[in-house]
């Protein structure tokens, strides 16, 4: 009778736990309650760990610091050693990079510069693989989960292509830009490259980021220059991409 009275109290106390889970996170075989689908917004937030904001290095102006555009492109194009693969990085996501992206091209501040003033007279989308919200580059568009490690085939690229589609209107010519923190910052490596799977033809890897960016930002209001406003990011659908000087 001992026996079968303690058996009874562990069937009873599993049962009790398994309809506190289902209460907690739904029933068995469906979405939790705290689960969102992927496009609950228009395009799904960031779905995997990155570095956070404070442990990443942070440009300061001042001495060590390149003191021209020409020495900060030196320093964007340094090379790490770490050899270029066109196949998404599935490591940690902040390390040493590649200095060239195949199927793309790497572009440097010197160069990122004149597109973002409009200088080049061309449309660029420019996507912001980070998602610091204290800081983006000029009327970015939030792309995070572009970043996701996986496979061409998976999820994230059908949604990426979806979003592409609608930013560029299906202008596989436009200039993508995809930008992270620094050379030590893999993410927007791995966006650049499902774009590149995507067909895009002139995918720019900013390689430099923030880093790079700030550094710049800090010489030209040093020498009295009119930097470009950081202005707030670029919303899905308000491009106005997909006409201009781009013919397929």
């Amino acid at each position: 009778m001992r026996t079968s009275g303690a058996r009874g109290s562990v069937v009873l106390a599993t049962a009790m736990l398994g309809l506190a889970a289902c209460d907690r996170f739904g029933a068995p075989g469906t979405p939790g309650q705290g689960q969102q689908p992927a496009f609950q917004q228009q395009y799904p937030q960031q779905q995997f760990q990155q570095p956070p904001f404070a442990q990443q290095p942070q440009a300061q102006p001042g001495a060590g610091n390149p003191a021209s555009l020409d020495q900060l492109e030196a320093w964007e194009r340094q090379d790490a050693g770490v050899r270029a693969s066109s196949q998404l990085h599935n490591g940690p996501m902040h390390g040493p990079t590649p200095n060239q992206i195949p199927g793309g091209q790497v572009i440097t501040t010197k160069g990122l510069l004149p597109l973002i003033q409009g200088g080049a007279g061309v449309p660029v989308l420019v996507l912001d693989v980070l998602g610091n919200p204290q800081m983006q580059l000029p009327n970015a568009a939030p792309a995070v989960f572009a970043a996701q490690p996986g496979d061409f085939n998976d999820t994230v690229q059908q949604q990426f292509g979806q979003m592409l589609m609608q930013l560029t209107q299906g202008n596989k010519q436009v200039p993508i830009v995809t930008y992270c923190q620094g050379p030590q910052c893999w993410m927007s490596y791995n966006a650049a490259l499902r774009a590149i799977a995507l067909g895009y033809r002139n995918v720019l890897w900013y390689r430099g980021g923030l880093e790079a960016w700030q550094q710049a930002m800090s010489q030209m209001a040093g020498v009295g220059g009119q930097p470009p406003q950081m202005g707030p990011q670029q919303n899905p659908g308000q491009s106005g991409f997909g006409g201009g000087n781009f013919n397929e």
